[in-house]
Parts: C-alpha cells; sequence; structure tokens
C-alpha cells in the first residue's frame, strides 16, 4: 500500500493546482462581467464579490499544493555548485524543480493576491493595475503544477537513493 502513496499525492497536488487555476481563471470571469468605472483617464472595474471568493479559494489551494509537496517531498539541499555537479540526476532535477516551483509560486502568488485584493469590499480607489491579474495567476497555477510534481517525484526518488547507498555502506563496513 505504501508505495501508492506517492502516485495519489501527485494526482491530488495536479487537481489542486489545476482547480485553483481554474478557480482564478473564473474569477477574472466575475471580475469582467462588474460595470466600468472611469475616472479622467483611468478605467477600471467595481470590485466583485464573486472575483474576492473565487480568487482568495485559488490562492489557498495553490498554497496547499505547494505546502503538501514541499513537506511530503522533503528537503533536498545542495549547498555549493560543487556539490550540486556530483550529485546524483534525480538530485540535480528536484533542486531545479524546486526552485522553478519556488519562483512560479511566488509570481503566481503575488498575481492572484493582487487580483483577489482588487475585488475587496474595502477598496475605495481606482488603481491603474487591475488588468488580467487573475488570469495570469490562474495560468501559472497549471505551470505550478507542471513544476511541483517532478519535484515530489525526483525528491522521492533521491531519498530512495539514498537511503539504498546507507544500507549498501553499511554492508560493505559489516563485512
Amino acid at each position: 500500500m505504501a508505495k501508492n502513496y506517492g502516485f495519489i499525492i501527485c494526482i491530488l497536488v495536479m487537481v489542486m493546482d489545476i482547480v485553483a487555476g481554474i478557480l482564478g481563471i473564473e474569477a477574472e470571469k466575475a471580475q469582467n462581467k462588474e460595470k466600468l468605472m472611469k475616472m479622467w483617464i483611468f478605467e477600471c472595474r467595481y470590485p466583485s464579490y464573486q472575483a474576492f471568493k473565487l480568487g482568495l479559494a485559488a490562492v489557498i489551494l495553490l498554497s496547499l499544493a505547494h505546502t503538501i509537496a514541499s513537506l511530503l517531498g522533503g528537503c533536498i539541499c545542495v549547498w555549493s555548485k560543487d556539490q550540486y555537479r556530483s550529485a546524483t540526476a534525480n538530485k540535480q532535477l528536484s533542486v531545479a524543480f524546486l526552485i522553478f516551483s519556488w519562483i512560479v509560486l511566488a509570481i503566481a502568488f503575488s498575481m492572484l493576491i493582487i487580483g483577489t485584493l482588487a475585488n475587496s469590499r474595502s477598496r475605495k480607489s481606482c488603481g491603474m493595475f487591475n488588468h488580467r491579474f487573475l488570469f495570469i495567476g490562474g495560468i501559472l497555477c497549471f505551470i505550478h503544477g507542471l513544476f511541483t510534481v517532478p519535484y515530489y517525484v525526483s525528491a522521492t526518488a533521491t531519498k530512495r537513493e539514498e537511503k539504498r547507498q546507507d544500507s549498501l555502506a553499511t554492508a560493505v563496513r559489516r563485512t
């Protein structure tokens, strides 16, 4: 049964990222249904409570998907270039995917938060930057899943490799 957990975790993380992406895109649609406000040269929309709720749900799901993959994948650390070059292919992949997933998370999270806060009921002013943040954040949720799942797979493979090497080294020392 333990062998199936990795597959289930990968599916769970992908589904959460896909749902977060869909919610971000739906939040953008809900925002675009609101009336336009015009103030001199600025055009923006009234805040949409539906877009706020959908954006907030997308932020929560994106964060949860990243947290699950990072915690269950474990910490694969490389402290120098030499250590990276001498690492196994799985370890190099896990480090690369971890870095890319954090970069995409930071950008997607920022975009979704900006779009969500723009739809907050307490918003009184109209700003210039209210264009497509929820949509872009939603698209980046899909990309986040494409980096996070391979990170989890390569991190668990790295842990298995290290465990195998440790047991081999122990067996060699005993003989």
